[in-house]
Order: structure tokens, then C-alpha cells, then sequence
């Protein structure tokens, strides 16, 4: 539908294409309003058209301006990688920086990594690392198809947009539009004052429930937020307090499992160097 309405735009209807998510610039007039609502439309069916066999899949967001050697860069390759051999799809904006790494990573593990794209006057440009690739006009549209086909969201590092996009899940959670969502912070050292400052001063002043910070999970495990996403996808509900402890011996029990091939590696080594 969205080529059809491209091959058939009205001449009056032309455009840059380009949006900064306002109000004031993806709806001011620049056609008729009957025109724009078929345009809305077109995104809508072709998004859906496209996402609808996705799968489980998981959204992971940050900042497009990360460079490939940042660390912030390698974290999000591993959350992709890691949600894609656990059987997830991963969803990002389609960009570079974390939304390259997360792709990538995807691609590493051989899963489905989707882009969803946008155009923009400036920053936004495809990354190479999407076998799923579908771009938007609007950011609205946009944002439905990274809720809707998603079984999380995973934050990393990120500006104005990240923060957009991690708040208005937050929202829909609280206000039960979304369940069984679970929302992961990464990053400890950018994001720990901000969960103060929820945990603190927005609930002091009374503005949230006291529970609802528990809505967030902040690690900097990549291993930790994949198994909060597969036990939330697989139970149905959020992990409680529970999950902390459950996790701690699944790392207690790993660590255990490699000391013995540890020693076993260093005793051959041993003895080669001796023979």
C-alpha cells in the first residue's frame, strides 16, 4: 500500500519526506488532510504486513552517535547476539550506533534483526546489518511497530530519544495498556541516577505509586537482561523479588562448572611445556 501511495502522491502533496516527530512538523498541512490520513495508513498496513510472522522479538534502543569502539558499542552487540540464540528477534531504529551493534549482533546469532527506520534531515542512516528493513515518515507509526511486536524493551545509552521511547513504555505499563513488559536499563553509571531520582524525588513528592519503579530493571549484565526476558516471556508476569536470587545461583552454578576445565586446561598445559 505505503509504493501505492508513493506512485500516486498528488502533485500538491510533494514534500521533503523529512520529519522531526512534532506535531507542528509530521501533521502541519502540507497536503489535504484526507491525503495525509491515507498516508498514515499506508504506514500502518505496510508495518504490520511486514512484522506480523517477526516472531518473539525484542526492541533495544541508544544512542545513535556511539562510535564501534566505545564500549557502549560492544554491549549492545552482545545484547543482540545473546537475544538472538535465545530465540528473540531483536528491533531497533534501524541507525547506527547501538541500533548497529544490536542488529549486528543479531546477525551473529543468525536471528531476525529488523530496522525500522526513519527519515530525517540528519543522523539517520540504515545500517547494513538489517535482513528486515522498513522505513517511516512518521514517528508515531514507527513507534507502535517497536511496542506491539516487542516482548521488552532494552535501554542502553541514549539522548532525547531514547528517553522518549523508554518513558512512553514506561507509561504504557503502568497503565496496564502493555503487560508481562519487562523494561531494562543498561548501564549502571548512566542510568543510576536517574532510577535515584524515580526511586527519590518522584515518588516522595507522591507524582508515582511506590511500586512503580519496580517496573524498571537496571543492569549491566547483558546476561541477566535476557534471562529477565525469558522468564517474563515464558511465566506470563514479571519476575518478583525472587528472580535476583534465582539468577545469582545460575552465575554461582556457572562459575562452579568452568573451574574444573580451568584446571584442566592449565594441568595440559603443564604438561606439554614439561615434555
Amino acid at each position: 500500500m505505503q509504493k501505492f501511495l508513493n506512485n500516486h502522491r498528488p502533485a500538491h502533496a510533494a514534500g521533503n519526506g523529512h520529519s522531526s516527530g512534532s506535531a507542528q512538523t509530521e501533521l502541519q498541512p502540507k497536503a489535504s488532510d484526507a491525503w495525509m490520513v491515507f498516508k498514515m495508513l499506508g504506514e500502518f498496513v505496510e508495518g504490520f504486513e511486514t512484522m506480523r510472522n517477526v516472531g518473539p522479538a525484542v526492541t533495544v534502543f541508544g544512542s545513535a552517535r556511539v562510535k564501534r569502539r566505545d564500549p557502549v558499542y560492544q554491549l549492545g552487540q552482545r545484547v543482540g547476539q545473546l537475544l538472538g540464540e535465545a530465540g528473540f528477534g531483536v528491533i531497533t531504529g534501524g541507525g547506527g550506533g547501538v541500533m548497529e551493534a544490536a542488529n549486528r549482533g543479531a546477525m551473529k546469532a543468525s536471528a531476525k534483526s529488523i530496522g525500522l527506520n526513519i527519515k530525517l534531515p540528519f543522523e539517520q542512516k540504515p545500517n547494513p546489518w538489517q535482513n528486515i528493513s522498513i522505513t517511516f515518515d512518521y514517528f508515531f507509526a514507527r513507534k507502535v511497530m517497536f511496542v506491539k511486536y516487542a516482548a521488552a524493551y532494552v535501554v542502553l545509552p541514549g539522548g532525547f530519544g531514547t528517553m522518549d521511547e523508554f518513558f512512553e513504555a514506561l507509561t504504557l505499563v503502568q497503565t496496564q495498556k502493555i503487560k508481562h513488559f519487562p523494561i531494562i536499563l543498561m548501564g549502571r553509571d548512566y542510568y543510576g541516577p536517574l532510577v535515584d531520582w524515580i526511586h527519590g524525588t518522584m515518588v516522595r513528592e507522591k507524582m508515582i505509586s511506590p511500586i512503580d519503579p519496580n517496573l524498571v530493571y537496571l543492569t549491566d549484565d547483558p546476561e541477566e537482561a535476557v534471562f529477565i526476558i525469558k522468564r517474563t516471556y515464558e511465566n506470563r508476569q514479571y519476575l518478583g523479588e525472587q528472580w535476583r536470587a534465582e539468577y545469582s545461583e545460575i552465575v554461582r552454578a556457572r562459575r562452579v562448572e568452568s573451574r574444573p576445565a580451568v584446571k584442566k586446561t592449565s594441568a595440559s598445559r603443564r604438561a606439554r611445556r614439561s615434555s
